[in-house]
């Protein structure tokens, strides 16, 4: 460990913790407007953007002065749970577009992208529901989406600490949690969402996918690197 940064900036316990807090605080954006401790877009622009600020501030002081294990993992860790993203809603295409591919009467179609321009609007302070959402509004609120899957793989880093020591198992209890917080938390009846069977299954198998993808990816990456993502000692 060097000597001219705190063990706290850097890939310990300690740095760990600090890195699950700060990353978390993406999707709490979303949780402080569902249990009214603020709207999304106060808690947006005054604790994520700052705590996710910070979080990279961290990393580059690591980089710079630290042994920079606790910034290879946020940039590995980022660049995993964004591709874990892309397979999330990759497996759930077809049911969004299942008209459109015209595989409806094998496919049901499920609204599953309906979220992502309200998240949007709920950081810009605009109403949750409108008739035709603006493009600022797909925008920040895929751009939210996709922050909910780097800050994942962040978590998912600073929880299990050496991707080359637990089992990429984790990463699919961890997913699977999600959908069933998801469930649990105000999110269905919020967005207007129905909660039938079908729903429920193709979300916790997009899930599943979400976790299968971040743990096997963290793992081989973990392995690949070697030393240099090893726990400091």
């Amino acid at each position: 460990m060097s000597a001219g940064i705190n063990a706290a900036f850097q890939w310990t316990p300690v740095g760990r913790l600090i890195v699950f807090t700060l990353a978390a605080s993406s999707i709490w954006c979303l949780l402080a407007e569902f249990y009214g401790l603020c709207s999304m877009q106060t808690f947006t622009l005054y604790v994520s953007i700052p705590a996710l600020t910070l979080l990279g501030l961290i990393g580059i002081l690591d980089a710079r002065l630290g042994d920079g294990r606790l910034w290879r993992m946020l940039v590995l860790s980022g660049i995993v749970g964004f591709a874990a993203a892309i397979a999330y809603d990759l497996f759930r295409i077809p049911f969004v577009f299942s008209s459109e591919l015209g595989i409806s009467d094998t496919v049901p179609h499920l609204p599953l992208f309906k979220v992502f321009p309200r998240f949007g609007a709920m950081i810009l302070g605009e109403p949750v529901e409108q008739t035709s959402y603006s493009l600022a509004s797909q925008v920040i609120g895929w751009t939210y989406h996709f922050s909910n899957g780097v800050t994942f793989g962040m978590m998912y880093a600073a929880m299990i600490g050496d991707g080359t020591k637990r089992h990429w198992g984790w990463a699919v209890v961890m997913a699977v949690g999600l959908e069933l917080a998801m469930l649990l938390t105000p999110y269905p009846t919020f967005f207007g969402i129905k909660v039938a069977a079908t729903f429920v299954v193709v979300t916790l198998a997009a899930h599943m996918i979400f976790g299968v993808s971040m743990g096997l990816l963290f793992r081989k990456l973990s392995v690949r690197l070697g030393p240099r993502l090893q726990l400091a000692k």
